[in-house]
């Protein structure tokens, strides 16, 4: 058998024609790539380029969990209060200018006297 060549990091796998092979996830279709982590091949709608490489849809969510940054604790923990300070600010500030708002209201209009000023009457 004849063998790919390979960085040295790389396991060589045996070559083989790619014209023959199917793709794992849909047995109908004709591969168009291999994965190179786990040398299995897929159609075009089962790969996904990510850094200059074809990846599976498998081998492409374990890279992402590794390469992912682990949040820490007191991040999320700020996060959280300062996304409650601003709701609590915000409601405050909506409150606030209700508040306000009724204020500007003439007090005639509070006392039931609103009705017997002049401007209300027919001419």
């Amino acid at each position: 058998m004849e063998t790919m060549n390979l960085p040295s990091d790389q396991n060589p796998r045996p070559a083989v024609d790619l014209a023959r092979q199917r793709c794992r996830n849909h047995g109908d279709r004709e591969a168009v790539a291999r994965c190179p982590q786990c040398g299995l091949f897929y159609c075009r709608e089962c790969v996904t380029e990510h850094e200059h490489r074809m990846l599976c849809n498998d081998c492409l969510s374990r890279t992402a969990a590794v390469n992912a940054p682990a949040a820490s604790p007191w991040r999320n923990r700020l996060g959280l209060t300062l996304c409650g300070g601003m709701g609590f600010l915000l409601l405050w500030g909506i409150f606030y200018l209700m508040g306000q708002g009724l204020l500007a209201i003439p007090s005639a209009v509070h006392e039931g006297t609103v009705w017997q000023h002049p401007w209300w009457q027919a001419p």
